[in-house]
């Protein structure tokens, strides 16, 4: 049942059918008992009130003396009912003589000679019988009523009861089910509320004179509000800084394109052409850190991809930036790990280690030394990348790894600002943590710190 209403309903029906229920069977319980005692009480006054008469009588017992049951009527009531006239009556001596009966009395004894109440089979009928000793007057009076009577009389007025109580069952239903669309109207609001919305409208949601069960869920959905109007400015920052970062080197393709075709001699064409290849390889990393930028904001399932080794990892990004090394005069030195330590997010990682390594590079003076290393430390896997280069200033290490930032220690028409935003964005989908500090004797050092157990 995927309905609140519904379920709240059947709760609540539930529980108010168990009280309901409860409730019938103690009602159905006591009047039986009650109606019980006073059909005792009856049978029992019966047969005193023939002995009393007996006794002023003088102990003679007269003929038609059991008759006087007759008249006792099986409920206190002013007026005649389906149950007069139901009761018999027995007067018996102590010689085991029949002094007296009521019409239609069994000829057979009612009960032993026991005082009080009995029950006894009598020509196929249970009677229930009370019998009243009297040892001055020597006689043994006995009153009794048929237990098909009896029930009779009872279901009757449980059924008289109950009947109220079963009419008052839909009743119950309905008023439940009133309460509870009553109760949820609230939510019936605020559901009219979001659906009326337009999809830019991102603002708060006013929780005044809201219900207080419904603030929580006003809270969480502001803050939703919040967090998704965030992710909107920081998507319109990326297009809007992405698009003029990609216009600048097309500007510039396309003017020393138009250069190379006006060229008077061959060295203004070779020296044109060979800023269009400059050009070309800033665009094409600037396209790939914005792929790269991408993945590492967006989930990726891998628990189901192999594992694969991070000292290979690490080796086969070098690899890849071996040729933009060479070309720059730098030194690339990797230190081989003696643990292994194995992950299913290399398609996370590869790009973060690829983005350290080519700013390193990039920043190193000729014939400088890039260091590449993994190692453990505490718990964790540590890839370290320590270059020669200017380092990172203390006033822009606040905003190192924002998007699109470039700090003072940048080469001019090197880097789009993007690198080690990358690396933020993948360490923290992994768990881990980007670690920059200033190097001993020169240079930046850079630290990914990621759990061991990955």
């Amino acid at each position: 049942m995927n309905s609140i209403r519904k379920r709240l309903f059947a709760i609540l029906l539930a529980a108010t059918g168990a009280v309901w229920l409860s409730a019938v069977v103690w009602i159905q319980h006591s009047t039986r008992t009650e109606v019980s005692h006073v059909l005792d009480r009856r049978l029992q006054e019966s047969a005193q009130m023939v002995a009393s008469l007996i006794g002023r009588n003088g102990g003679i017992v007269a003929p038609d003396a059991a008759t006087l049951v007759d008249a006792a009527p099986a409920l206190p009531d002013t007026g005649r009912h389906d149950f007069a006239r139901q009761l018999i009556c027995q007067v018996w001596g102590f010689d085991g003589q029949l002094k007296s009966e009521s019409d239609g009395a069994p000829s057979q004894r009612l009960a032993d000679g026991r005082a009080g109440f009995s029950e006894r089979e009598v020509e196929g009928e249970i009677w229930r019988v009370y019998s009243h000793v009297d040892e001055d007057l020597g006689i043994r009076v006995m009153v009794g009523d048929a237990r098909s009577v009896r029930d009779r009389l009872v279901g009757d007025v449980v059924i008289g009861l109950l009947a109220p109580a079963l009419l008052i069952l839909p009743l119950l239903a309905g008023l439940i089910w009133f309460a509870v669309r009553r109760g949820l109207e609230p939510l019936d609001r605020l559901a009219r509320t979001l659906a009326a919305r337009p999809a830019t409208d991102l603002s708060a949601l006013d929780d005044h004179n809201t219900a207080t069960e419904l603030k929580p869920m006003i809270g969480a959905l502001n803050g939703l509000f919040r967090r998704v109007d965030a992710a909107r400015e920081r998507e319109r920052s990326f297009t809007a800084f992405a698009a003029h970062e990609l216009k600048t080197p097309l500007a510039g393709l396309k003017t020393q394109a138009q250069i190379a075709q006006i060229a008077p001699d061959e060295t203004t064409r070779a020296r044109a052409l060979a800023q269009i290849t400059g050009g070309v390889d800033r665009t094409d990393r600037m396209v790939r850190q914005l792929l790269d930028m991408t993945a590492a904001e967006n989930p990726v399932e891998t628990c189901n991809l192999p594992a694969q080794d991070g000292a290979r990892i690490l080796a086969e990004v070098a690899e890849g930036l071996a040729g933009l090394a060479a070309s720059r005069g730098v030194t690339l030195a990797l230190d081989d790990s003696p643990d292994p330590w194995r992950t299913t997010q290399a398609a996370l990682l590869a790009p973060a280690l690829r983005n350290l390594l080519e700013n390193a590079i990039l920043v190193s003076p000729d014939g400088g030394r890039v260091e590449a290393r993994l190692d453990r430390l505490d718990g964790h896997v540590r890839f370290s990348v320590l270059d020669r280069g200017p380092g990172i200033a203390e006033a822009d290490r606040p905003r190192a790894t924002e998007r699109f930032w470039r700090g003072a220690a940048s080469p001019s028409g090197q880097g789009s600002g993007l690198g080690l935003a990358i690396v933020a964005a993948v360490m923290a989908r992994m768990g881990g943590e980007l670690r920059l500090s200033p190097r001993d004797g020169g240079g930046e050092r850079a630290e990914l710190l990621l759990p061991a157990a990955a």
